[in-house]
């Protein structure tokens, strides 16, 4: 029997990701005929039919589960050479890629990523704003078995209490969550006052009922059953756009506070909401000297930052 052939095996998995040739093709970015063309091409190889052509798409036979497993397997050896390779690399050039959440990109990230730059001119940083964790230890279904460079990130900037054990990096400070006013709006409180009160008493920003991840809207959903609230949004910087026309309180991080002289913190930091700041790359990258330079020369100036809040 020939031997098999990765790139087969690969717009396999995508098939199988995808359920269709039409989305495989997309993921992969080649035509559909090609798809189609390389998974005859895999099934002949092995002499059985590794999908049924349903009108719901396709579905894996038995054969189909046991030639994927093995092939997941592989896509997993392939992500792991490659960034070992990578992980040997030394030269302080190249594009470095950096995931984070909207709020820190905005608020805590712009100085220290500028400085970088100038430090390191050679050095391509690529952002994306990500509020979720991306796992780097795998890339995108639509991508799996393609070049390292289409890989999610290099480095994530996490503002969580949990981070992946399989990932590493450093712990950069703690952040503090407080409740905000527009100075001088009439009907809200200007001053800090007990907890409960402002719960009772206030108009709220809040969050949206369905968010369920993070800690903000596990805090949300256990207080404001009784609350007053006006309106609803998705994001920190959100809050802060309708916490600017007064018509309400709501829940931000202290760091936001210089960005937002406009508003009044109207309570004390909030012990439940307190997170640390994580910057985390894999542990094949570590030693990558553009993941190296950025993890040091950023982050001690994001935790030199987050001490003199």
């Amino acid at each position: 029997m020939p031997d098999l052939d990765w790139s087969d095996l690969k717009h396999a998995l995508a098939v199988a990701e995808a359920g269709s040739l039409a989305g495989a093709s997309r993921q992969l970015g080649v035509n559909h005929t090609t798809v189609l063309r390389r998974l005859d091409a895999l099934e002949a190889t092995l002499g059985t039919r590794l999908f049924d052509r349903k009108r719901s798409g396709y579905e894996p036979t038995d054969a189909g589960q046991a030639v994927l497993a093995h092939a997941r397997h592989m896509a997993d050896r392939v992500d792991e050479i490659e960034r070992q390779v990578l992980g040997r690399d030394r030269e302080l050039t190249g594009v470095l890629r950096v995931a984070t959440a909207f709020v820190i990109m905005e608020h805590l990230l712009p100085a220290p990523l500028a400085d970088f730059a100038r430090a390191y001119p050679g050095i391509e940083v690529e952002v994306t704003e990500n509020a979720f964790l991306v796992d780097l230890s795998r890339q995108r279904p639509e991508v799996v078995g393609q070049s390292l460079a289409h890989r999610e990130a290099d480095v994530a900037l996490r503002l969580s209490g949990h981070v992946a054990e399989h990932l590493v990096g450093r712990n950069l400070g703690m952040t503090q969550c407080r409740i905000y006013a527009r100075r001088g709006a009439p009907g809200l409180p200007q001053n800090v006052q007990p907890l409960q009160a402002l719960v009772r008493d206030a108009p709220w920003v809040a969050f949206e009922k369905d968010q369920q991840d993070r800690i903000y809207d596990r805090w949300m959903r256990s207080r404001m059953e009784q609350a007053n609230v006006k309106v609803r949004v998705d994001i920190f910087n959100a809050t802060a756009a309708m916490l600017r026309t007064g018509i309400g309180i709501g829940l931000l991080p202290t760091f936001m506070e210089a960005a937002h002289p406009e508003l009044v913190a109207v309570s004390e930091p909030i012990p439940e909401l307190a997170a640390p700041i994580w910057m985390l790359t894999h542990p094949d990258l570590r030693q990558t000297a553009r993941v190296r330079a950025f993890m040091q020369h950023v982050g001690d100036a994001l935790a030199e930052h987050l001490r003199a809040i």
